[in-house]
């Protein structure tokens, strides 16, 4: 464990130095989690932020979860702009909520955004000035990863799965998960899930190959929301209802 306090770490990123930053949905907040454990809140007052994706220039994209949009803080700033605005409107109901994870792809240099509201996978530009769909026709889809080849791949998470989708959009199924929330992938290219329903509420990690997939971490995780992979293959999770930030060091 290298967090437990009175938030609620949602889902993670890294900033450009290496900190782990974690947003907080309850309290509107993005924090930096410090070497002894404790953190310092960076920004204040967002409508429910949710998934991150730090740019090349060092800008800070979130997701807010109550207004279905991305904001971006400049580097330096603390005050955001509006990046895009998504369709539909947010509900505080469950599978109704707004956008949640968003991924980063370096294939195509664009931001592969899930709408849960209208069940649609989208590509934005960085500045936000061009949008096209990538996929359709989902239950409430909130997570998104990108495969080293390329490969999106989407957690439906009141549709029971995880799919990769292909260059048409179409898809095939890559993991069962009860409620799936984020995605990762480790260095070997297996795939890691959160699932977030309470009689699941697990870690697991579904082999690059195809076969069964192994638990990660169970014990003491509540509702697991944010996932991050890095570079040394230490995977860290969120846990909002268990205010907690875990760090594993899985097996081969």
């Amino acid at each position: 464990m290298v967090h437990r306090g009175g938030d609620h770490p949602d889902d993670l990123v890294q900033d450009p130095s290496g900190a782990l930053l974690y947003s907080d949905y309850t309290f509107g907040t993005i924090s930096r989690l410090n070497a002894d454990g404790s953190a310092t809140v960076l920004h204040r007052g967002l409508p429910g932020p949710e998934g991150m994706v730090f740019l090349k220039d060092g800008t800070l994209v979130v997701a807010e979860e109550d207004a279905n949009r991305l904001v971006a803080f400049a580097p330096g700033r603390s005050t955001p702009t509006v990046l895009a605005a998504l369709p539909g409107t947010s509900v505080k109901a469950t599978c109704h909520q707004g956008v949640d994870g968003i991924a980063w792809d370096p294939t195509t240099k664009t931001l592969v955004v899930p709408d849960p509201v209208t069940g649609t996978v989208y590509r934005i530009s960085p500045d936000g000035a061009t949008r096209s769909v990538l996929a359709g026709g989902f239950v409430h889809p909130v997570g998104a990863a990108v495969g080293a080849d390329g490969s999106v791949y989407v957690a439906d998470e009141c549709g029971g799965g995880v799919w990769r989708l292909d260059a048409g959009g179409s898809r095939v199924r890559a993991a069962e998960a009860v409620m799936p929330d984020d995605l990762a992938f480790d260095a070997a290219g297996n795939l890691l899930v959160t699932d977030v329903r309470h009689t699941r509420h697990d870690v697991r990690r579904w082999p690059r190959d195809g076969g069964a997939s192994t638990v990660l971490a169970r014990s003491g995780l509540i509702e697991p929301q944010g996932l991050l992979v890095t570079a040394s293959g230490t995977v860290y999770v969120a846990d909002d209802q268990a205010r907690v930030i875990l760090r594993l060091t899985p097996r081969p």
